[in-house]
Formats: C-alpha cells, sequence, structure tokens
C-alpha cells in the first residue's frame, strides 16, 4: 500500500473513531458523559434494574441534565440537575424524543417528533398519541422553571423527563413544591443544589396509559445543598443540608406515605405532598422498588 493510500485509510478510520465517540455521548451504561448533574459526581447508589437506560440528555450539543430511563414502563425513574433560576418565561411546549434508545447509532442529541413517528420510535418510548385523551398531563421531572438559559429549559421538553401526571398534582401541590424549592435555593444555599426527582410506581400491578405508558402513584423529590447560610432560621435548619417530598398521583391512594388535607379544594384534594427528611424518602423508596438507595453521596455532607 502506498504512503498516501495508507494516509487515507488512516484518516478514515480515525474519522469513524471521532464520530463513534460522539454519537456514544448520550446513551451509555452509566452517567460517565455528565457525572456534574450528580453531587460530588456520584449517581444515586444502589438503583439497577434490567431496562433501566441512563441518558445524559443532550440538546444543540450540550449535555442539560440526566435521567434514568424506565424502557419497559416507558417513562424514567428519576432526572438529576443542578437548579438554576430561569432568567425567562417558560418555552412553547415543541416536544421532543430520545433518537438513541430507537436507533443505537443515531444522533446523542434529543430530536422534535416528526409526523408520521418511525415505528421504531414508538416501539422504544412513550410518544405524544400516548398522552392524547389520557386524562394525565405531562408532567416534568426536570421543571424548567430550574433551569436557567432559554436552551436549558427548552431541554426539558422531551418525554424522557415526563411521567402521567394528574392536573390537580401538576397545576396544583406539586407546582408549590417546585416554587418552595426554588425559594429555598435562592434564599439560604450559598452554592449549588443538587435535584433528583422521580416517580414512584403502584405497589402491586402497574397502571398504564394507551396500554404502554406506566402512570406514577407518587411523585418524589430532593436536593442537596451542601454549602447554606449558617444563620438558618429555626423552622428552615430541618431543610438542610438536604431535603425531600413525596406527592401523591392518585387521590384513591392509602394515606400512610401521604396523608390527604381533607379541606383543601376538591381540584386539589387528595394531591397532597409530603416534605420529610432524605432518609424517609430513601426507606420509601428502598420498600417500593426492592432495592437499597441512596441519593447523595455521604448524605450530602461536604
Amino acid at each position: 500500500m502506498s504512503q498516501r493510500n495508507l494516509l487515507q485509510t488512516s484518516i478514515r478510520a480515525l474519522f469513524l473513531l471521532l464520530l463513534c465517540s460522539l454519537v456514544v455521548g448520550e446513551i451509555g451504561k452509566d452517567f460517565s458523559h455528565c457525572p456534574n448533574f450528580f453531587y460530588n459526581k456520584t449517581p444515586p447508589q444502589g438503583v439497577s434494574a434490567p431496562g433501566y437506560q441512563p441518558i445524559c440528555q443532550r440538546y444543540r450539543n450540550q449535555y442539560h441534565f440526566a435521567s434514568l430511563y424506565d424502557r419497559q414502563r416507558r417513562v424514567p425513574l428519576f432526572s438529576a440537575y443542578r437548579l438554576s433560576p430561569a432568567d425567562g418565561k417558560r418555552p412553547k411546549s415543541v416536544w421532543m424524543y430520545e433518537p438513541q434508545l430507537a436507533f443505537s447509532g443515531a444522533s446523542p442529541d434529543m430530536k422534535h417528533f416528526e409526523t408520521p413517528v418511525d415505528q421504531n420510535v414508538i416501539e422504544s418510548q412513550a410518544v405524544l398519541d400516548d398522552y392524547r385523551n389520557s386524562s394525565f398531563t405531562k408532567g416534568h421531572l426536570n421543571p424548567s422553571l430550574h433551569q436557567k438559559t432559554l436552551d436549558n429549559r427548552k431541554a426539558t421538553f422531551t418525554l424522557t423527563n415526563i411521567v402521567p401526571q394528574k392536573e390537580g398534582s401538576n397545576s396544583g401541590p406539586w407546582n408549590k413544591l417546585e416554587n418552595d424549592v426554588l425559594r429555598d435555593f435562592k434564599t439560604f444555599c450559598n452554592g449549588t443544589m443538587y435535584v433528583i426527582t422521580g416517580a414512584m410506581p403502584y405497589k402491586s400491578g402497574d397502571h398504564w396509559i394507551n396500554n404502554r405508558v406506566s402512570v406514577p402513584e407518587y411523585m418524589w423529590s430532593a436536593y442537596c445543598c451542601p454549602s447554606f447560610k449558617s444563620d438558618l432560621p429555626n423552622n428552615v435548619k430541618q431543610f438542610f443540608p438536604t431535603c425531600a417530598a413525596v406527592g401523591r398521583n392518585d387521590p384513591n391512594s392509602g394515606e400512610e406515605i401521604v396523608p390527604v388535607n381533607k379541606n383543601a379544594k376538591p381540584s386539589v384534594r387528595g394531591y397532597d405532598v409530603r416534605r420529610m427528611p432524605l432518609e424517609n424518602l430513601e426507606g420509601i423508596l428502598a420498600k417500593r422498588l426492592a432495592m437499597p438507595i441512596s441519593l447523595f453521596d455521604n448524605r450530602c455532607q461536604a
């Protein structure tokens, strides 16, 4: 082989190697491409099961947050992110999907849905038709109001960050919790706040929309703020460095995890949210998911 042909062959091989390294950036066996969304660059420990797919959520060639996607239920188990208050309004809801769930060699960037939707996409994840006429809203795990830039906020509109959530929860007590966490960050947190928000399946027997997408019985969330103000008010000290919460997504569920406020107005009755210590949430998740779980490295101790 001539030196020129050898050089051309080497260049092609290098190009293919670089192309492959770009393509595998989002879907992988772990979160090694996006560790910065986790405290101490450590994802939750103890969470493992067949069908759980780590996704480094990438939009316009940049990582914005991380999700653990349940392929069998077609919903994320959790999304993890660093909270940064929005510098603008909520963007128009233009929904996207994860190409690499359908095609392993596809672009690592999330893409907008096209019409018609490719059958491989339909089989690999939730699509917009699943939510039509379902009586459920598209519930963000990573909400756009917790993301600073316009691109950050747009990136939250992927269905791999969405679970079926009742309107009474989504626009009621759960929305209040999202705003309360934002307030806690602005008022008391000195540095980065790491948030992990997820969905909890029913204890026995999955509930589905369109016989394809699993409906969670509860929403849950926890944050880690390792650096916070030293003069916290007494009624706030319990919320630092960590705090957690569980919210009802079914008004008919029992009250052993989250009690119901019988005096709440009808539109939000049964969708209560209960704030609790991190250890309590981890205990609830360990029982429900049948696996020991530690959400933040060293319990967020700096």
